[in-house]
C-alpha cells in the first residue's frame, strides 16, 4: 500500500497568528509536523500552502511544497487541489496531517491510511479515542462520535453523544452526564480516496454540516461511508493558543 501525506498550512490565525512558522524548541512548527509524517510509511509528503512565507520556509528545510489558491471554503478543498495538482489517480489514498500537530505519532499515520485501504466500503477513514473527562465531554470544540459494530461513523457532533435518555439532570439542566458508558473524540486525522475529494468539491453545503460547522458530514449527507476505530497512540491535540504553543516547547526541553 501506497499513500501520500499533504499538510495543509496557512499563515493566517486569529489565536495564533502566523501558527505554522513559530518556534518550537529552534524549529518551526511546520517543519516538525513535517519530520513527524515524514517517519510515516508514507511514499511522499507534501506541504500546502498559498503563504509565500510558509513555502520559502519549507523549501529551506528540504520539504516539497505546492503553492495553493487563497480562497478555499475548507481545508477538504484544498487538499483536493494538491491532489489535483500532483497528478494523483482516483484510487490513490492521501492522508490529510494538520498543520498544527508538531508531535503527531507517526504509527496512528501509517493506521488511517492502512484503514482505509482494509475497507474498500469506505471512502474516509478517521481516528477517535475515549473521553475520560466530564468538562471534555460538554466541550463543544472536541467532536464527539458514534459508530456502529462495523466500525462505520453514524455521526459527530460537538454536542456529547450518545444522549443518554434516562439520565436524570438538575433544575437548570446542566447536571453532569454520567461516565459510566463510552463517549469518543475524533480525532482530526483522515485518509481519503481521490475520488472521494473529487466529488466533495462538486457537491453543496450539507445542511448538517452548516449546523455542526463539521465538514466530515458533508460525506455522510451523501453516502460515503467513513471508518473509524481507537487509535493506537495517544494523539496530543493540536496547537491553538500561546499556552499550546508553551505546553509542547516545554515538553520538548
Amino acid at each position: 500500500m501506497q499513500f501520500t501525506v499533504i499538510i495543509p498550512a496557512r499563515f493566517g490565525s486569529t489565536r495564533l497568528p502566523g501558527k505554522p512558522l513559530r518556534d518550537i524548541a529552534g524549529k518551526p512548527m511546520i517543519q516538525r509536523v513535517w519530520e513527524q509524517a515524514g517517519k510515516s510509511a508514507a511514499a511522499r509528503v507534501v506541504i500546502a500552502t498559498d503563504d509565500d512565507r510558509i513555502e520559502a520556509a519549507a523549501r529551506a528545510f528540504g520539504a516539497e511544497v505546492c503553492m495553493t489558491r487563497a480562497d478555499h471554503p475548507s481545508g477538504t478543498d484544498r487538499l483536493q487541489e494538491v491532489a489535483a495538482a500532483l497528478g494523483l489517480m482516483d484510487s490513490d489514498i492521501v492522508v490529510n496531517v494538520q498543520g498544527d500537530e508538531p508531535l503527531i505519532p507517526p504509527a496512528v499515520i501509517n493506521q488511517v491510511a492502512s484503514n482505509l485501504a482494509a475497507n474498500p466500503a469506505a471512502g474516509v477513514a478517521t481516528l477517535c479515542e475515549p473521553i475520560e473527562r466530564l468538562e471534555d465531554l460538554h466541550n463543544p470544540n472536541m467532536v464527539k462520535l458514534v459508530t456502529n459494530q462495523r466500525n462505520m461513523a453514524l455521526y459527530f457532533s460537538r454536542a456529547p453523544i450518545p444522549w443518554p435518555r434516562d439520565h436524570q439532570q438538575d433544575n437548570a439542566g446542566t447536571g453532569p452526564v454520567p461516565m459510566d458508558q463510552d463517549f469518543c473524540r475524533h480525532i482530526g486525522i483522515y485518509a481519503y480516496r481521490v475520488s472521494e475529494l473529487n466529488d466533495f468539491v462538486s457537491w453543496p453545503v450539507a445542511p448538517i454540516e452548516n449546523t455542526e460547522k463539521l465538514e466530515q458530514l458533508r460525506f455522510m449527507w451523501q453516502g460515503v461511508a467513513i471508518h473509524v476505530v481507537q487509535a493506537i497512540e495517544p494523539v496530543p491535540g493540536g496547537i491553538d493558543t500561546e499556552a499550546d504553543l508553551q505546553a509542547v516547547i516545554d515538553l520538548l526541553k
